[in-house]
């Protein structure tokens, strides 16, 4: 009896932390989904609450890196009447892996800024601080069109 109340015990606390990464897992795919609205909206707030301080951000092929103070001043500058022609990003096949204090989201994102939209395939590292995921870093690599899944 000893025997099967123990399996019983152990049973419940392996589902109780499958179920807890699980739920954790998906709060940072929310948050990644935020992320690519507040990207599309110039969501000033937003950005300034997610990127922590030392955030980086390594554009396709390393032709742009940029940190937190220059992703928020570009979307203060859209919100300030600077054009922008993105007019949609769309992720898809997002992998949610969480380690410890850290989070990684990876997957594809269509960005719509025509003639055509170009596909990027992403990384973004969070950071647990506080008890809430910062967004630490991100990669970015356009996938030639030949190669688009």
């Amino acid at each position: 009896m000893k025997y099967l109340a123990s399996c019983l015990f152990a049973f419940l606390l392996f589902t109780t932390a499958a179920f807890s990464q699980t739920e954790e897992q998906q709060k940072l795919l929310e948050m990644d989904m935020g992320w690519e609205k507040a990207l599309l909206g110039s969501d000033v707030p937003f950005l300034e609450d997610l990127l922590a301080d030392d955030f980086i951000w390594v554009h396709n092929h390393a032709g742009q890196i940029d940190g937190k103070e220059a992703s928020i001043s570009r979307a203060k500058r859209i919100q300030a009447g600077q054009a922008d022609d993105t007019r949609g990003r769309v992720s898809r096949d997002q992998k949610v892996v969480i380690l410890g204090n850290t989070g990684v989201v990876s997957g594809y994102t269509v960005v719509d800024r025509g003639p055509s939209p170009v596909t990027y395939h992403f990384m973004r590292t969070y950071a647990l601080v506080d008890g809430r995921f910062r967004l630490l870093a991100n990669h970015t690599m356009a996938i030639p069109e030949e190669e688009v899944k």
